[in-house]
């Protein structure tokens, strides 16, 4: 005689549910709220990333709880990646869209680390935010942003050379500004009609 194991409801306790990345917005609503805001340079569309980034994360992801954080924080990159619409560059290595400086002049008090990444065209700024703030491999982030691997470290030094240039002038300093002081870009206030209920 086989004895019935009793079913289990692993699926539910395993999988991360639209409840689990509810929590994850709201815990980690500062940090998803300035990638959001890093990656579109615009209030407006960073709100538009956030609240999308937990519409898509709750609706259709079947990941594991423990993913659900890098889950979140990656369909913000690819809802940004499709609102954006970063681009490459052209044949002299010119990023094309470059960033006019009336939405980042309306966001005062932010860190001038965050004004220089701001600052950056749209290609080169989501090549810094992805392979050095947020880690990607070079491999992964060209294919998120649908360009080759040397379009990519060439706009990654880019970015990184002009992030110097404009801190050590917004600081009035010789450039030798430390890239690795990241928090201060990470954790910007998030505007409270954005507060996600208890």
């Amino acid at each position: 005689m086989t004895s019935k194991r009793p079913i289990s409801n692993e699926r539910s306790t395993t999988y991360a549910t639209p409840a689990d990345f509810c929590r994850v917005f709201k815990d980690d609503m500062q940090s998803l709220y300035s990638l959001s805001l890093m990656l579109a340079a615009d209030p407006e569309k960073a709100e538009q990333l956030f609240v999308s980034g937990l519409e898509d994360s709750a609706a259709n992801s079947p990941v594991f709880k423990e993913w659900a954080r890098s889950w979140a924080r990656r369909t913000i990159v690819k809802n940004a990646v499709r609102l954006i619409a970063p681009g490459t560059t052209n044949m002299n290595g010119v990023s094309k869209a470059v960033r006019s400086d009336a939405t980042i002049q309306a966001l005062p008090g932010l860190p001038a680390e965050m004004y220089a990444v701001l600052g950056l065209s749209a290609f080169e700024r989501f090549a810094f935010i992805l392979s050095v703030l947020e880690g990607y491999s070079d491999q992964d982030s060209a294919l998120l942003l649908g360009c080759t691997r040397q379009a990519l470290i060439e706009a990654r030094v880019r970015a990184e050379q002009g992030i110097v240039r404009a801190v050590a002038m917004r600081e009035s300093r010789p450039s030798d500004v430390n890239l690795k002081n990241q928090e201060s870009v990470r954790d910007l206030a998030v505007p409270a009609h954005l507060a996600i209920p208890a």
